[in-house]
């Protein structure tokens, strides 16, 4: 065993992550990408740092009240590294805004894009606002003016609230110096502006400014000294005791409704807030000074998302593209069962979302229609709430199919439309489980059982199953990069057929024959491969390792990985997000290279490659190299075989990234990002990918 790393060899887990964030407030700020698109940047990292404050934010205010002091694997006190992250935040947040208001809304207003503002409006446009506001608002608000009979009312997680300084004597001859009124959420926050009020070709007013500028009419007789927009963000992490549930939906159920009210984590004003209404929300929310956003402009950033798609501009939008589909279904357009027989000839991969996402759903519809089916088992992590692949689920249960489904119903902030899915297939008739308490099911699998004869004519149950890197979401399919692979090889699909047999059922874990599974297998075998490389290399031997991934934290891997390229390995990681391993330390990990990809479509695919001696093995895998990955979910990771399919793994997921100098950023030891310089030819793995699938092989 090797000897335990020294804390300084590990980054802060919290800090890459903010790092990540600002790797995506770059593609916001680079003039080279389409305007719409740079808006829609600077949303997903406004989106990415709500979730940072809500989980990772919330859990070292946690860990402050329980032990300040306490450091995790990288040495950094709870207490310092909230201050840190502070300061990190409010210079990220500063930015977010100056990009807004310096660059992204000039430049919209250029295009004819105009984001009207109170201050722009003429009298036309005036009463408009203030028609629509008697009409839609108006009728929907309920202001609460704070005295002793009128508290200070909940509020939302991330809702939209507004504070209003009033003065004056109200009809009861009461006196409130502030009013609380909430937005519901119900409202839009972008409102089109009608065609003859605008001098430009896309007027939009947020339901911020109305409110602002009407407010007074909810306050008859009393004067309006301020309104003053601000939002709260809390901790939304659930809370389920393992040991005292009997009914994890239930449980559940009972839960969901408390994360809209957990402990306040962060407080965003405008910076037009008075400092006496500032006061009163920081202490009215527990918070310190440094929990307090003040912003040069909307609350919240992501409601923004909605306008590249109220825009017509397609020429200020990525141009559109067509997924292909593999050549093995294209050329012969195959469907229901004959998907199953080109299957049964040979395994196929699909690179999502450069191919299609249309055979998973072919496969799933072919086997709930197919009267040859008489089982398929899947799991669901995240789906959607709009899903085709799981109204085939229904269909097949319908049709007296055995349909068995592991729902999981922890997966953060998709609780409750996981809970929709799993009641509406037990009313179906469908086998509902949750997989195993404590032990996220975040594998991403489907098995269908078929019969079929042999040559002879022998009845014969025959196995098919899909694996995949990525959800089973037609949405995010088109977004995130994924691999998945059709297979009716009889190892893999004996092991898929084990999972979902531990998953259901009650038994010790068997030996597998070729997948890794977390929480048994996994984290062993990956060490063992990792210490295999570093055999080699110590003997003289090529050796390689190449891993993709979204997040690298877990400690033991680190230091097999640090001993590995003291052995004299070459070591290439490819890691979207967090990552605390420190690469070309000298003596520790000169030979490893640290990179992250991010560009138009979010890097999600998970693969390990380990030369082995020649062998070239590859993995595909739902797993990250985290502690909980390892050891808190049930994950799997499953080899590629076929030659020709471990060729294209490595050439469209791995070596294509390592050559990008447009969208890679490469890590120095001290955590640093730098965006890769280009060449004296750009290049991007992304749009190489995409130029391969617009023109697919004949």
């Amino acid at each position: 065993m090797n000897k335990r790393v020294p804390a300084q060899d590990f980054i802060n887990r919290e800090l890459s992550l903010l790092a990540f964030n600002e790797r995506v407030l770059a593609q916001a700020e680079d003039a080279a990408l389409p305007l719409l698109e740079r808006l829609r940047f600077l949303c997903i990292a406004s989106s990415n740092l709500d979730e940072f404050f809500e989980v990772r934010v919330a859990g070292l205010k946690a860990q402050m009240r329980l032990n300040p002091t306490h450091a995790d694997v990288d040495g950094l006190p709870a207490n310092q590294a909230l201050k840190q992250v502070a300061t990190r935040a409010h210079l990220l947040v500063a930015r977010q805004y100056a990009l807004l208001n310096e660059t992204l809304l000039p430049l919209l207003g250029q295009e004819g894009v105009d984001l009207k503002l109170a201050a722009n409006w003429n009298e036309a446009v005036g009463a408009w606002a203030r028609e629509y506001f008697q009409r839609e608002i108006l009728p929907v608000l309920t202001p609460i003016g704070l005295d002793p009979a009128h508290p200070f009312p909940r509020v939302l997680n991330k809702s939209l609230n507004f504070a209003v300084e009033l003065g004056g004597h109200d009809a009861f001859g009461r006196k409130s110096g502030v009013a609380i009124v909430q937005a519901p959420r119900a409202l839009p926050r972008l409102i089109p502006l009608p065609g003859e009020l605008s001098d430009q070709p896309f007027g939009i007013v947020m339901l911020t400014t109305i409110m602002q500028a009407y407010v007074s009419e909810l306050f008859a007789g009393m004067e309006v000294h301020g309104c003053h927009p601000f939002r709260v963000t809390r901790n939304s992490d659930l809370f389920v005791d393992d040991e005292e549930i009997t009914n994890l939906r239930v449980a559940l159920q009972g839960e969901l409704p408390q994360r809209h009210y957990g402990d306040a984590v962060r407080l965003e004003i405008a910076d037009t807030c008075s400092e006496a209404i500032a006061q009163l929300l920081q202490r009215e929310f527990a918070l310190e000074p440094g929990d307090v956003y003040r912003v040069a402009g909307p609350v919240n950033l992501v409601r923004l998302i909605q306008m590249p798609d109220m825009i017509a501009r397609p020429d200020l939008k990525f141009p559109a593209f067509q997924p292909a589909l593999p050549s093995e279904i294209r050329k012969a357009n195959v469907k229901g069962a004959d998907l199953f027989r080109t299957i049964a000839k040979r395994d196929i991969l699909v690179h999502h979302p450069y191919q299609s996402f249309l055979p998973v759903l072919d496969f799933l519809q072919a086997a709930a229609t197919d009267p040859d089916v008489v089982a398929i088992k899947q799991t669901i992590y995240r789906t959607g709430s709009d899903s085709a692949l799981m109204q085939s689920l229904l269909q097949a249960a319908r049709t007296g199919k055995e349909v068995t489904v592991v729902v999981e119903l922890m997966a953060r902030f998709d609780e409750e439309t996981n809970i929709n899915w799993a009641s509406k297939l037990e009313e179906v008739g469908a086998h509902v489980v949750y997989g195993v308490v404590g032990h996220k099911t975040h594998a991403k699998m489907v098995l269908v059982v078929r019969r079929e004869r042999t040559r002879d004519g022998t009845p014969v149950l025959r196995r098919y199953a899909h694996l995949g890197t990525g959800n089973y979401h037609s949405g995010t399919a088109r977004i995130y990069t994924d691999f998945g692979l059709f297979t009716a090889d009889d190892d893999l699909c004996s092991d898929v057929h084990e999972v979902f047999q531990q998953l259901t059922g009650l038994g010790s874990a068997k030996k597998m024959k070729c997948i890794w599974e977390s929480p048994f297998s996994m984290h062993g075998n990956t060490i063992a491969a990792i210490r295999r490389e570093a055999v080699l290399a110590a003997a003289g031997r090529p050796a390689r390792i190449m891993a993709r991934m979204n997040s690298l934290l877990e400690p033991g891997v680190i230091q097999e990985l640090y001993a590995a390229s003291n052995a004299g390995v070459k070591i290439d990681l490819i890691i979207r997000g967090v990552c605390t391993l420190r690469p070309g330390v000298k003596g520790l990990s000169e030979n490893i290279t640290v990179r992250s990809i991010v560009g138009r479509f979010l890097e999600h695919s998970r693969i390990f490659y380990f030369r082995n001696d020649g062998a070239d093995d590859v993995f595909l895998s739902s797993a990250d190299w985290m502690d909980r990955n390892f050891f808190r979910r049930i994950e799997v990771a499953f080899p590629i075989k076929e030659a020709r399919l471990k060729k294209r793994v490595i050439d469209e997921g791995l070596r294509v990234h390592l050559k990008d100098n447009s969208l890679a950023w490469v890590m120095d030891s001290d955590g640093v990002y730098r965006r890769k310089r280009h060449g004296r030819v750009r290049f991007s793995g992304q749009q190489s990918l995409l130029d391969q699938a617009a023109t697919p092989p004949v």
